[in-house]
């Protein structure tokens, strides 16, 4: 049997798992697969990475394009409302709980506001009120539980330590 690589974040796992299905599995199964394995009872949504809405339950987890997996995130929330601060200014949004970090700063430090490719590289997403820097492959959708679907961040400089190799100086 013909088996497909799943890596999948879900509510409540903020690490990146990993399981195999067999091939003609469709997001219904996966998605009662996961919520099986991670005790997420109740209604839930399975969400291709960085896509907006569900996934349709009865298509099948997998397609021709598909190489190296497929991403997914599995939550009881359809949508996480994200705020994010920078020099004094804050923005909002919804967005699925697969969205990754990157697409997530992508969208508040270019089209919001208003800064370079470059510019927006120097900085990084802080969950505010904490030291806490997600890495760009997270899903939003792990940072926060169901009912409290919202989460804000801070675009904050990205601090680099500058000297010589071992300290010193």
């Amino acid at each position: 049997m013909k088996t497909i690589d799943i890596f999948y974040q879900a509510e409540g796992l903020r690490e990146i798992a990993h399981l195999e299905v067999g091939a003609e599995e469709n997001f219904a199964a996966l998605k009662e697969t996961i919520g099986k394995k991670h005790d997420l009872g109740g209604e839930t949504f399975i969400f291709l990475e960085d896509a907006d809405e569900p996934a349709d339950l009865k298509k099948a987890a997998h397609g021709p394009d598909m190489k190296g997996g497929l991403k997914v995130h599995v939550h009881h929330c359809r949508h996480v409302q994200v705020g994010v601060t920078f020099n004094g200014e804050t923005v909002q949004h919804p967005f699925a709980p697969s969205a990754t970090i990157a697409r997530v700063k992508k969208w508040a430090a270019e089209r919001k506001f208003g800064m370079s490719e470059d510019e927006a590289g120097e900085h990084v997403f802080q969950i505010t009120g904490t030291h806490e820097r997600p890495a760009p492959n997270i899903h939003i959708g792990s940072l926060v539980a169901h009912p409290h679907c919202r989460i804000a961040f801070d675009l904050v400089p990205d601090e680099r330590v500058n000297g010589a190799p071992g300290g010193e100086a």
